[in-house]
């Protein structure tokens, strides 16, 4: 048995799908009944709960050999530190409390820093809070930016005519796809093949810079010419709170952005064969665009 926290996320619902596919037994966690619905239907069996809550955890991890941990992201969580937090606690009180020996973490770039990197912080503190478990083997997967952060600025870009964000628009650094990042995962839970801590951060396919997304996003919807503009931080916040993020969500994403200007969330490893992966961003802007033409 695999259990699978996030299940019907972006990650989560890729790594779920690729062990269902092969054949593994998946308890798929959610909150949502319906949303597991088409997993249950695939063979998975379901975990419905809150996974702020230890208990509900460690009846979900049950039997579990294995398990996909995450924390999924609410944007409008007005105290972001104390909800990371407290899923974080509770998935480890849940591995200590069940027999499960392999984890996979979502962790982020930057996840060896302990501050100063937005959201990527409470990431940091979850790495560290799962290297302290002694006796299972633990894999930390550090992506690059999702390339599914880039549908957030579909409205902008529909109703403005400008893309924009507080990451200045030359400033090169690595983005991914989610179904990529689901993928290693799915492979890693299956092969089982890690022992004691091991990092590993997944590329995508090349650094890019804000303004060359800008560039190859504007040439798929008709737009050659779609400029990117790096806005000053309170205009970004108050944009993100019009959006319906909560304004303390919307500051640990300026941070974030600094971080990445900076270069201080980085590859440490350096780009490979191995954390280098298949899905280009101009395959993805695809997707980009036709939910683009839905707005």
């Amino acid at each position: 048995m695999i259990a699978v926290m996030g299940a019907t996320g972006n990650t989560g619902g890729t790594v779920a799908q690729q062990l269902l596919q092969g054949q593994a037994r998946v308890r798929a966690i959610g909150r949502s009944k319906e949303r597991l619905q088409p997993l249950v239907a695939r063979g998975a069996e379901a975990a419905i709960g809150d996974i702020k809550d230890d208990l509900f955890l460690a009846e979900a991890f049950r039997d579990a050999e294995a398990v996909y941990a995450m924390i999924p992201p609410d944007h409008r969580a007005e105290n972001q530190d104390r909800r990371v937090d407290e899923i974080g606690e509770a998935t480890v009180r849940a591995i200590n409390d069940t027999g499960v020996t392999h984890v996979v973490f979502l962790s982020s770039l930057g996840g060896e820093l302990p501050s100063g990197t937005g959201p990527v912080a409470g990431l940091h503190r979850q790495e560290e809070r799962l290297k302290r478990i002694p006796r299972i083997h633990l894999l930390i997967l550090r992506p690059a930016y999702f390339f599914e952060n880039h549908f957030g600025s579909l409205p902008l870009i529909k109703h403005q005519g400008i893309n924009g964000g507080a990451i200045a628009p030359d400033v090169p650094f690595p983005m991914i796809a989610t179904r990529d990042v689901g993928s290693a995962a799915a492979a890693a839970l299956t092969a089982r093949d890690f022992r004691g801590m091991t990092v590993r951060e997944l590329l995508g396919p090349r650094d890019l810079t804000m303004r060359e997304v800008t560039g190859i996003l504007g040439g798929k919807i008709g737009r050659p010419d779609l400029p990117y503009v790096q806005f000053p931080d309170e205009a970004f916040v108050q944009g993100m709170v019009q959006a319906g993020f909560a304004e303390p969500v919307a500051r640990l994403f300026v941070e974030l952005s600094h971080a990445i200007n900076e270069r201080r969330v980085r590859s440490l490893e350096g780009r490979t064969d191995r954390n280098t992966t298949s899905t280009s961003f101009e395959e993805f802007a695809n997707l980009l665009a036709a939910a683009y033409e839905r707005l």
